[in-house]
């Protein structure tokens, strides 16, 4: 993955994006989509309603990684609709994530083994699946969010940052 673009969203006046002195690190908001136990992922129902879930997911590769039912709603709305928002649980040091989402080819040899071992060290022992468990797509519901953009920041507005990609 190269390295996304580093800038500044645009603000109304009055957030204080004058003060805005600094940047987050790429490397720092990795290590938050890495570490993080807790995801929201909002999804956008097809008459157009939001719909917001808790998710459980894993960051490898530039890429966040989460499994589940086919059945679920988040799910049949990305089937109509593969535009995503992602963020983690703090609203003070806040990373949002959009992006598009779409169902993970099978996954199988050591891609597998590097998933199953990043959910075993963030979410062990509660769940710990196998490096085979998404090799088809009935038994694994995998799927995997590209980012498009990345806003963050850890004191707003002072270093406010927006990646694209």
């Amino acid at each position: 993955m190269t390295e996304p673009l580093r800038d500044r969203p645009e603000m109304p006046a009055g957030y204080g994006q004058d003060q805005a002195d600094s940047f987050v690190l790429w490397e720092e908001v990795e290590s938050r989509l890495r570490e993080s136990l807790h995801f929201w992922l909002s999804t956008t129902r097809p008459d157009g309603r939001p719909h917001v879930v808790p998710r459980w997911g894993v960051w490898l590769d530039g890429v966040f990684w989460y499994d589940g039912s086919p059945e679920t709603v988040h799910v049949h709305n990305l089937e109509q609709n593969t535009s995503a928002v992602l963020h983690l649980e703090s609203g003070k040091e806040a990373t949002i994530v959009e992006g598009l989402s779409e169902r993970a080819e099978p996954i199988v040899g050591t891609l597998g083994e590097r998933l199953a071992a990043e959910y075993a060290r963030k979410y062990g022992p509660q769940y710990t699946p196998s490096p085979d468990s998404w090799t088809d797509e009935i038994a694994g519901g995998m799927r995997r969010i590209e980012p498009v953009k990345v806003i963050t920041w850890s004191e707003f507005p002072k270093d406010l940052t927006r990646f694209t990609f």
